[in-house]
């Protein structure tokens, strides 16, 4: 991938677009830049159609609305687009993919309130703490053994950054970590070894924590399928916090509902807000939260931070930050 040619100053800082709010509703400190450039808002196909000639910038504050993309035939003089999500797949549409703008992400905002969301999940299990609230319900004294997570092993499916925030957090508990990415590599200070994705269905045995922590990509759609669910150990936990496109939802439910599972997290769907009629809502060993992982007080003031960072860089001709690999569909580590 060529990186940006984002090297020298920019004279005409020319407009930026707020796609997803409005003026009387910004995203929070985005207001204070109109000292800087124009700053211009919209909400709907028109309002963003409207927008876009003269726009060199758009700040993507919600990427998966599917506006930008019918608005595109406008956007001659884009030249960047900065994602206020991680994931991208929500906005890249093939005619974004094949041309020359270049997109960033957040890259960086969510990884530790990510990973502090996974590491409550695997106490929540390990500790029993569902079974704890049902029996509380009913006012009912019983104890139990719980698992001691040091010494567990945990596969973290994704690498990047928020995996690997995962995979420190896990690792001082004293868990013995493991980690699939894109192609298979040996060791380093997180993972004692990372697996190729197309190694998934065989590395799974190993683990009693499975992490889904893939970007929705067309490499990635569906690969917990079937025949992963069956190859993982029946008294394995399955945590998403990826996308939903990466989970076949059937052959999971199956998979619990038959007890070749003991438990799974989801706080991602293929459809959101989750159907009333998933299956998924009825198992009694699946904890279910709707996308709020990544989701922490202080994180929308975040991205603006993050934007004007990367905005300061731009109008001085820097290299931006957490640049996407368009075909990928990620920032490349």
């Amino acid at each position: 991938m060529t990186r940006p040619g984002f090297h020298t100053p920019v004279e005409h800082p020319g407009r930026v677009l707020v796609v997803g709010a409005t003026q009387d509703a910004p995203p929070p400190g985005v207001e204070r830049l109109s000292t800087v450039v124009d700053v211009a808002y919209g909400e709907t196909v028109d309002e963003v159609a409207a927008g876009l000639p003269g726009t060199d910038v758009v700040f993507a504050w919600h990427p998966r609305s599917g506006v930008l993309e019918r608005a595109w035939a406008r956007a001659s003089d884009v030249r960047w687009i900065q994602s206020a999500s991680a994931g991208v797949d929500g906005l890249l549409f093939p005619e974004l993919v094949a041309g020359p703008v270049v997109v960033t992400n957040a890259r960086g905002v969510f990884d530790e309130p990510m990973a502090e969301y996974v590491l409550g999940v695997l106490l929540l299990f390990a500790k029993g703490f569902l079974g704890l609230a049902e029996r509380q319900s009913r006012r009912e004294w019983r104890k139990g053994d719980n698992e001691v997570l040091a010494d567990r092993h945990v596969l973290v499916v994704g690498v990047g950054s928020i995996g690997r925030a995962i995979g420190r957090r896990c690792r001082d508990l004293g868990m013995v970590v493991r980690g699939v990415g894109s192609t298979a590599r040996g060791g380093d200070d997180v993972f004692l070894g990372v697996h190729g994705v197309d190694e998934l269905r065989t590395a799974v045995p190993w683990a009693d924590y499975v992490v889904d922590i893939l970007p929705g990509t067309p490499a990635t759609r569906g690969v917990f399928d079937a025949g992963v669910f069956a190859a993982m150990r029946p008294t394995a936990r399955f945590v998403n916090v990826g996308r939903g496109s990466t989970v076949d939802e059937v052959a999971l439910a199956d998979a619990l509902e038959r007890g070749e599972l003991a438990g799974a997290a989801l706080d991602v769907f293929q459809e959101e807000p989750l159907p009333a009629t998933s299956p998924l809502w009825d198992l009694p060993n699946v904890l279910i939260s709707p996308h709020v992982s990544a989701d922490f007080a202080g994180w929308r003031e975040a991205l603006v931070e993050l934007f004007v960072d990367n905005l300061r860089r731009y109008l001085a001709g820097e290299p931006l930050r957490n640049v996407v690999d368009k075909d990928r569909g990620y920032v490349p580590s």
